[in-house]
């Protein structure tokens, strides 16, 4: 298990491999489907797509749970970002290991609200490296 203390270097993403377990410590984000379309809006005026304006913009890692298309896999590797996951179906688990949650923006989605998570210990997989390798079968 690789320990990792946030902020997040682009020296430790380097050093990520495809599935590579990872212990997570400090402060991350959480933004669902709805909050991330409104994020977009903000940066660009009428875009639908999530992911590849965040990248481009500085984002550098994302915590998901499954596949990401072909577009988002190339983004990852271009702006040198990773991509991890974490086990699914374990949201009572995964509570566990978040030591304090605040929402910070979009109040009015409520469960897809952006929060700030102050995490210890949470465990997360590599599931695309900065080098475009995937654990997934391929696109």
């Amino acid at each position: 298990m690789i320990k990792i203390t946030k902020p997040l270097t682009q020296k430790q993403i380097s050093n990520l491999k495809a599935g590579d377990r990872v212990s997570l410590t400090g402060v991350i984000y959480t933004a669902r489907d709805q909050a991330h379309k409104r994020l977009c809006d903000l940066l660009a005026k009428g875009r639908d797509e999530f992911t590849l304006p965040l990248l481009k913009n500085g984002l550098a890692a994302m915590i998901g749970k499954g596949n990401r298309c072909r577009e988002v896999l190339q983004a990852i590797k271009k702006y040198r970002g990773v991509y991890f996951i974490t086990y699914a179906g374990c949201g009572a688990l995964l509570s566990k290991y978040v030591c304090k949650a605040k929402v910070i923006a979009f109040p009015d989605l409520r469960p897809e609200a952006i929060r700030r998570l102050e995490v210890k210990d949470f465990p997360l997989i590599v599931a695309i490296d900065c080098k475009g390798e995937n654990i997934f079968p391929r696109i």
